[in-house]
């Protein structure tokens, strides 16, 4: 069989394991890997520690569904579910409102905020505060200062202030005061004193006085300060709480804030929905306490006249005797009593009716604060009715007008509804109006017809008759009254919000939102193991350099000899001075390779050449006819690199004959060849360099040369000028059995050998073969011998420790504990 064939075979195999060169180039980072992900472990204990954590509590309210209880002639053009929906949004909206807040935050009282700092920490003691602040309402304060205050003993503290630009306060209107000079304001303050001792200045006035929490922990000498809050940013800062449904069917709400004390933040959000329900209580009372503020006035005005009629009758029944009155005039005067009794009430309910006359008329866009009828006993279900159609309208419009513009059609629509309403309610007060003023006349005219059959009784009787009508109109008017302002309260004390918390804020259903301790572990353990996966990635994606075997392999298709690693000695000639060196080894490797293309020849002629200058392509010819030669075989070393010739400086010998002079015919064939220190090895130098060094080798002495040469020697090793710079090794390649192409790990670009390669391949070159030169082990990769990994990729089985790892084949070269003493940070910043 072919031998050439069975080495491309060979190579074949081996590209089915790239997975395995994968996992080796990311196994030969392992302690990147470990570092990285050590570090990013650090990283996150740091942050957990020293963060300070975020805590979530959260409530639900339970808003009731009015859709039902709506006017269906009121809904046209809405579905109950918008209904709904809308209803929803809107207390959402009340929930998350200014006002709301800023009066949930005055009702905590959290004029002043406490904290303690410890190891970088700053935390709010709130509640846990060993003093307390009291400070004069009426003075300002300066906001937003920290007060740093040490408490020395039980009685005495340490106060330390230094601030700029400082901002006084004003808690009785609560709102921030320019000073009225308009210079800024500094403070400085460091003085000792004693618990409940007022401190005062032009700028604050204020005393610290001891808690409960003082004679229960350690408060000597701890770092501890406070601050006097500006209400109007604490309550935007409060305001960042959430609110959203629990579902799309269900009328919950789920209400969640964030903060840094967990105490604070249930009591904040206990407190806010607290105040939801109790402004609802306070807006269904607004009727209660309008209607007794109407019965409140109209009893002002009757209590006067109940007064004069009450002392007259007694006055009149002081000074005169009465006799008692016959039957008949006794059931007169029982009748007037009762028409009397149904005035009373006319008047009462006509008083009504022009409040609400003037109310519909002079009202300005809403109607939820009128006395409704049944309130003071008027059982009208017309009016009622329109005045709940009204109510109504009006709700829904202002729940629109949240989402709509003023010329919104719906708008338009809901305005031509309400001003329909607005005005058959007012015919309808009119007309009850001149009703209520008919039967008015026709009361006074029975009373009148009564009375006018009292003008028969005597003058006494008639004069008490008079009197005492008078004082029964008024008493009758004023229990009227009365009892509807008890009425009024009992609805007043009755009153319920009619939405519900359903589960308060509680600090054992708290949860910590950050840092999110085990998700930051679990992150620093994937950036660990990403960011070198990256990097290892990305340096090969930037990278121009050749740096692995599939980099080759992508970029030509000739077979690839085998590889030299890194030498870490000083001279050229490792080979001849350390022979069983591990880089010995691979010119040994590489030999065996090369009996692959001279099919078991005795005799061959190698040529070897580069891209370009600094590959190693010398160094490759050097040692290979050095391993030739220590195989003890007639080895001759050519330095066909006319142009710049280095191997007389490696070898000690001269560079004063050579092929050049040969060529042009000043030097015999006995003199340009030189023995060297090596046994079995000589060595033809370039010689001077010529002008003309390609018409020269392109010449026919070249040949003749080369027959001479193959005469005398076994093998015979051609180092030339590199093919990127010069045609020199083309030119020379006719005479070569096998053609050594040097390419060198993180030197030789890319681009530069891709397309040379592309032209050797165009020109169809027989027995072209890469080598890759330089190739750095480390102790991890060198371990695997000349097995797979051997810090490249792959191998091809010559040598020893095949696979085994360190250990196996340790001791076998000269070069072992040169790489044991090579530390992992060492190789670690190497790779890097």
């Amino acid at each position: 069989m072919d031998t050439r064939q069975d080495f491309i075979d060979q190579q074949q195999r081996e590209e089915s394991v790239d997975y395995k060169a994968l996992f080796f180039k990311f196994y030969r980072y392992w302690y990147f890997f470990v570092l990285t992900i050590f570090v990013a472990l650090i990283i996150a204990f740091l942050f957990n520690r020293y963060t300070k954590a975020v805590y979530e509590v959260k409530s639900t309210v339970l808003v009731e569904d009015q859709s039902s209880a709506l006017d269906p002639q009121a809904l046209i053009g809405f579905s109950v579910g918008g209904r709904q929906e809308q209803n929803l949004q809107n207390e959402i909206g009340i929930l998350k409102s200014y006002t709301l807040t800023n009066r949930t935050v005055k009702k905590l009282d959290l004029n002043v905020s406490y904290y303690s700092e410890d190891d970088f920490i700053t935390k709010e003691l709130y509640d846990e505060s060993p003093f307390r602040v009291v400070f004069d309402s009426t003075h300002l304060q300066p906001a937003n200062v920290k007060f740093y205050t040490t408490i020395n003993n039980d009685n005495q503290y340490e106060l330390e202030v230094e601030a700029e630009d400082v901002k006084l306060y004003d808690y009785t209107e609560y709102k921030e005061v320019e000073n009225e000079n308009g210079e800024e304001i500094s403070l400085s303050i460091d003085k000792k004193a004693a618990f409940g001792q007022w401190l005062t200045d032009e700028n604050y006035k204020f005393k610290l006085i001891k808690n409960a929490k003082f004679f229960t922990g350690e408060t000597k000498n701890k770092k501890l300060y406070f601050v006097f809050n500006n209400l109007n940013a604490l309550t935007k800062q409060f305001n960042s709480f959430t609110v959203e449904p629990v579902d799309r069917e269900a009328s919950l709400l789920e209400l969640s804030y964030r903060g840094s004390n967990v105490k604070k933040s249930v009591d904040f959000l206990n407190g806010l929905t607290n105040e939801y329900l109790q402004r609802d209580v306070e807006k269904k009372n607004q009727v209660s306490i309008k209607t007794i503020d109407f019965i409140n006035s109209q009893l002002e005005e009757i209590r006067d006249s109940l007064q004069k009629a009450e002392m007259k009758l007694q006055t009149f029944r002081a000074n005169n005797e009465v006799m008692n009155l016959e039957f008949q005039a006794q059931q007169v005067f029982e009748h007037v009593r009762e028409l009397q009794t149904k005035k009373s009430e006319l008047l009462v309910k006509a008083k009504y009716y022009k409040y609400l006359q003037d109310y519909i008329q002079n009202s300005q866009g809403k109607i939820d604060d009128v006395i409704v009828p049944s309130s003071m006993g008027i059982e009208d279900e017309v009016l009622g009715e329109l005045i709940k159609t009204l109510t109504k309208l009006y709700s829904e419009k202002s729940e629109l007008m949240f989402a709509a513009e003023a010329e919104y059609p719906k708008v338009k629509a809901l305005n031509q509804k309400i001003q329909t309403v607005k005005q058959n309610l007012l015919e309808n007060v009119n007309n009850i109006i001149n009703t209520s003023e008919i039967a008015l006349k026709d009361i006074n005219s029975r009373i009148d017809e009564l009375e006018s059959r009292i003008g028969n009784l005597p003058r006494t009787q008639r004069e008490l008759f008079s009197i005492e009508r008078k004082f029964k109109l008024s008493d009758a008017i004023y229990t009227l009254l009365m009892e509807k302002r008890s009425e009024a309260q009992i609805t007043k004390a009755s009153n319920l919000p009619d939405n519900e918390i359903i589960d308060k804020a509680r600090d054992s259903a708290a949860s910590t939102v950050f840092p999110k301790k085990s998700l930051n572990y679990i992150i620093a353990i994937v950036l660990g193991i990403i960011l070198p996966i990256i990097y290892i990635v990305g340096k090969d994606y930037f990278n121009d350099k050749i740096i692995e075997r599939q980099d080759v392999e992508k970029l030509t298709s000739l077979p690839i000899l085998g590889h030299i690693i890194h030498s870490r000695k000083e001279t050229a000639t490792v080979v001849a001075e350390s022979p069983k060196s591990s880089i010995s080894e691979s010119f040994r490797a590489i030999r065996t390779s090369l009996q692959y293309f001279g099919e078991a020849k005795d005799k061959q002629i190698i040529l070897v050449t580069s891209t370009m200058v600094g590959e190693g392509k010398t160094f490759v010819s050097i040692n290979l006819a050095s391993i030739y030669a220590l195989y003890g075989r007639r080895t001759l070393l050519l330095g066909f690199d006319l142009r710049k010739p280095k191997i007389y400086q490696d070898f000690g010998l001269t560079n004063t004959e050579g092929i050049s002079s040969y060529l042009i015919g000043k030097s015999n064939y006995e003199d340009i060849i030189q023995e060297s220190s090596i046994a079995n090895l000589d060595i033809v130098m370039a010689g001077p360099v010529p002008p003309n060094p390609a018409e020269l080798i392109a010449s026919d002495k070249t040949q003749e040369l080369f027959e001479k040469f193959k005469e005398d020697f076994d093998y015979i090793i051609i180092d030339t000028p590199p093919v990127g710079l010069v045609t020199d090794a083309l030119l020379l390649m006719k005479y070569a059995d096998a053609k050594v192409f040097v390419t060198r790990q993180n030197y030789s670009n890319k681009n530069i050998f891709g397309s040379i390669m592309k032209d050797v391949e165009r020109r169809n070159i027989p027995n072209m073969n890469i080598l890759i030169n330089d190739i750095k082990l480390s102790k991890t990769t060198y371990g695997y011998g000349y097995g797979y990994g051997y810090g490249y990729g792959y191998g091809y089985g010559y040598g020893y420790g095949y696979g085994y790892g360190y250990g196996y084949g340790y001791g076998y070269y000269s070069d072992d504990k040169e790489m044991e003493k090579e530390s992992v940070f060492k190789r670690l910043f190497k790779k890097s």
